[in-house]
């Protein structure tokens, strides 16, 4: 299965979701790489009964808030260390279900509609868009929302990058690619493939040390 070596490292040296954040929620939506920073789940639109999927969902902290919100939040990753993790924090919750699948091929192959399909550093930013839109589009009742988020593109580095996970420091790095893009390109990209009311913005960093944002892609169906 694609890259699953390299997601299970990349698993097991990352930090885990804290079990209550700022605001003393023990579950909450998080689109950025800093902690109780950014939109949250209004970004998707949905509520009681909408059908959510997250395509490389890793250890389920965003599926789990989305069915407090009474949605049915389903979640796919190709790491079986991710979904271990997430299986073992909020494998009781009702509405909530997480798979071992690639997220082209679980696109193609279910058959349900889907309101909003979303993905935060996940596999949107490591798939081929020309690959993964059509599917991902397919799948969304009209009207439904794709999301995404992920670090900014660097300047002048656009389209298939490769990006490294290091193992140890016996071991070369393992490759993975991933697709980045300006957020004008990115509405551009959306729209080609029959995608509506695309927006793209770089959210800025909070106020501290750190400087880099993160952009936040979102369309209908």
């Amino acid at each position: 299965m694609t890259d699953t070596l390299a997601w299970d490292v990349y698993a097991k040296r990352s930090k885990q979701r804290r079990l209550v954040n700022a605001a003393g929620q023990t579950t909450w939506f998080n689109w950025t790489q800093y902690p109780d920073h950014g939109p949250g789940a209004e970004i998707l639109a949905v509520g009681p009964g909408s059908t959510v999927l997250e395509l490389g969902c890793g250890t389920g902290g965003n599926l789990a808030h989305l069915t407090t919100l009474g949605a049915h939040a389903l979640g796919v990753d190709v790491s079986t260390a991710q979904l271990a993790t997430a299986k073992d924090r909020w494998g009781y919750m009702p509405g909530l279900r997480v798979e071992r699948a690639e997220a082209v091929a679980y696109l193609t192959e279910i058959g349900e509609e889907l309101d909003a399909v979303f993905s935060v550093f996940g596999a949107a930013w490591f798939t081929d868009p020309n690959v993964l839109l059509p599917v991902v589009r397919k799948r969304l009742r009209p009207g439904g929302v794709f999301a995404f988020s992920h670090r900014p593109a660097i300047e002048g580095c656009y389209g298939c990058q490769a990006a490294y996970i290091s193992c140890s420091e016996d071991q070369d790095p393992l490759v993975v690619k991933r697709w980045d893009y300006e957020p004008e390109r990115w509405v551009e990209i959306l729209s080609e493939h029959g995608f509506t009311g695309a927006t793209a913005e770089i959210l800025p960093a909070p106020p501290g040390p750190r400087t880099i944002g993160t952009l936040l892609v979102r369309a209908q169906a």
